[in-house]
């Protein structure tokens, strides 16, 4: 099996536009390309981007639905009804719930909160959840993350005489659930901002509440600072979601991160000792890579309901025993997600389904919580829509996932292959399906096939969109310092990618971390002699050697920092042998 070859596309520079900026905000010519790469072409709009103040966030009474939601809540907490926030079981879905019952709980409220076991319940509410409810005494029910497609849900709930309030930011569908109140930022009303996370319509909610209780605009200073430390949850949601890095979000993520570095909760200080990460300067990717999956472990292995209870804690014992609780997840996970992909990898080839344009893998010993994590690896790895599933016995339904590539929209791939599922649902880049076992092998054909259809010339080649040719010896620490105030890095801002041609490799290049998955080496340009980390290419080490010792990279630089030593980086993102580079 070879992975795919991606496309390395150079961004063309407008010289005009990036020289303007450079002049009107005084920035260094790499600041304005970059900025111009990210469609950001005006020093209002270059301002904005490059500081993000908290006064620019929306004024939340805009937010369609949360005028009349929060006074439901404000008047169920007066009440002294019992309030339960029910969210959804990933990080956007946990951190929202966090956020809102931390408040209700502040204001003196009865409340608590639920989420759903991934396996037993699935996603979203469900119907059992709203008459469990009931029986348990809750007179207003809150969704997290979930519910704008919960028709059924919401006339259960006025059966049983329980107050519905949905937030959500998922796609609404045509009709929309006759729930009490719903919050939606794409909802009819104007909102100007409709990439929010489902944290971030939960912050907007507790920040008019807060409003309310406060009998002001402008809230009293103990709210203030508990909005504060729900702002820090609000960006862990809105980078686990992958929501677009833009507008208020990017703004949520830039604030918040700053307050889990200075003033962390209890359970976020006991997480970031887990992960490591307790004396760093918080970054998106340190939450992407380190704390999103730690977050993300309980919900696919466990419960959930755990997450919840690391975020609202007062008890720094209780959030100690729960952060090495989810550390212990999140290795679990890694060892399944390694078996799970080691597994498929060699089902590919001993089925000969290379030549394939898609792939439908299962196999009852894989675990329903990962196999969209692995799916997306596969598809990532090879440029192909993958779709794995984790089979049950006696041919019942069974539940797969899948991740597909720009140009392939998956659930519309699905719809040729409905005749043989029992369901589907999903988007464009990302689905989920129940498919009986007995059918997979037709599934796979359907689906390779519907793909082939739409590229009867083959798959379009996956794209690595690069920002600028440049010299190693430009990679000093006043280039990184520039090149950061592009943080906080994610979902439409990415990382900056540079390319370097003609470089010669120094020595041997070494394989590292465990399993040998990464590989380690030095380079030269000239004079400049650079370390350069190739994480999971360890297997690429034959092809990296193969033209001897001369190559291409695309990277990211990245400053290292050992025992009071700091140095500059480069993290590879993608190479070629040899010094022919071919642009496309």
């Amino acid at each position: 099996m070879t992975p795919v070859v991606k496309q390395w596309h150079l961004v063309p520079h407008d010289d005009a536009t990036i020289r303007r900026l450079t002049a009107e905000l005084r920035i260094p010519l790499v600041v304005a390309q970059l900025l111009v790469n990210r469609g950001v072409r005006t020093a209002d709009a270059a301002t904005r981007f490059l500081n993000p103040v908290l006064t620019a966030l929306h004024p939340p009474e805009k937010l369609p639905g949360v005028t009349a939601g929060a006074e439901r809540v404000v008047q169920a907490i007066r009440d002294g009804r019992r309030i339960r926030v029910f969210g959804d079981y990933d990080a956007d879905g946990v951190t929202g719930t966090a956020i809102l019952y931390r408040l209700i709980d502040h204001l003196g409220g009865v409340a608590d909160f639920y989420i759903p076991h991934r396996l037993d319940e699935g996603y979203g509410l469900n119907v059992e959840a709203i008459r469990k409810a009931k029986a348990d005494g809750v007179g207003l029910m809150i969704t997290v993350d979930c519910g704008i497609t919960a028709v059924e849900e919401a006339e259960e709930a006025r059966r049983q005489g329980v107050e519905l309030i949905i937030t959500d930011h998922h796609e609404p569908k045509d009709e929309l659930p006759n729930a009490d109140v719903l919050v939606h930022p794409r909802l009819p009303g104007g909102y100007p901002f409709d990439g929010l996370s489902g944290a971030g319509v939960a912050f907007k909610l507790a920040w008019v509440v807060a409003q309310l209780a406060s009998n002001n605009q402008r809230v009293t200073p103990e709210l203030r600072e508990l909005l504060l430390d729900c702002v820090g949850l609000a960006a862990l949601g809105l980078v686990a979601d992958v929501v677009p890095l833009q507008d208020e979000n990017r703004i949520f993520v830039k604030h918040g991160l700053a307050r889990i570095a200075a003033r962390p909760l209890l359970g976020l200080k006991a997480l970031l000792e887990a992960s490591k990460l307790k004396d760093a300067a918080i970054k998106a990717e340190d939450v992407s890579f380190r704390l999103a999956p730690r977050l993300n472990a309980a919900g696919r292995l466990g419960c959930a309901l755990l997450v919840v209870e690391l975020l609202t804690t007062k008890s720094p014992v209780k959030a100690r025993e729960i952060a090495e609780c989810l550390e212990g997840y999140n290795t679990q996970r890694q060892t399944i997600e390694r078996r799970i992909a080691t597994q498929a990898r060699e089902m590919i080839a001993e089925h000969q389904l290379d030549g394939h344009s898609a792939f439908v893998l299962g196999s009852a010993d894989w675990h329903q919580g990962v196999v969209g994590i692995v799916a997306g690896r596969l598809t990532e790895q090879f440029g192909k829509p993958t779709i794995l599933v984790s089979l049950r016995p006696n041919d019942e339904p069974s539940t797969g996932s899948g991740r597909s590539i720009v140009g392939v929209e998956l659930h519309e791939v699905l719809k040729d292959c409905e005749a043989v599922l029992e369901s589907y649902g999903g988007h464009a880049f990302a689905a989920g399906v129940k498919v009986r076992p007995s059918n997979l092998d037709t599934f796979r054909t359907l689906f390779s096939a519907a793909v082939t259809k739409r590229f009867p010339n083959g798959l379009p080649r996956p794209r690595l969109v690069i920002d600028a040719e440049i010299p190693l010896a430009s990679l000093t620490f006043g280039l990184m310092k520039d090149i950061d105030r592009l943080e906080p890095y994610g979902a439409d801002n990415p990382k900056p990618r540079f390319l370097a041609t003609a470089l010669t490799i120094e020595g041997t290049p070494r394989r590292m971390g465990q399993g040998e998955r990464h590989l380690s080496f030095r380079v030269r340009q000239g004079t400049t002699l650079i370390r350069a980390v190739a994480f999971g290419m360890g297997d690429r080490f034959d092809e990296l050697m193969s033209a001897g010792g001369k190559c291409s990279l695309v990277f990211s630089p990245r400053l290292n920092e050992w025992q009071g030593y700091r140095s500059v980086e480069i993290e590879v993102t993608d190479f070629r042998a040899g010094h022919e580079v071919i642009l496309e």
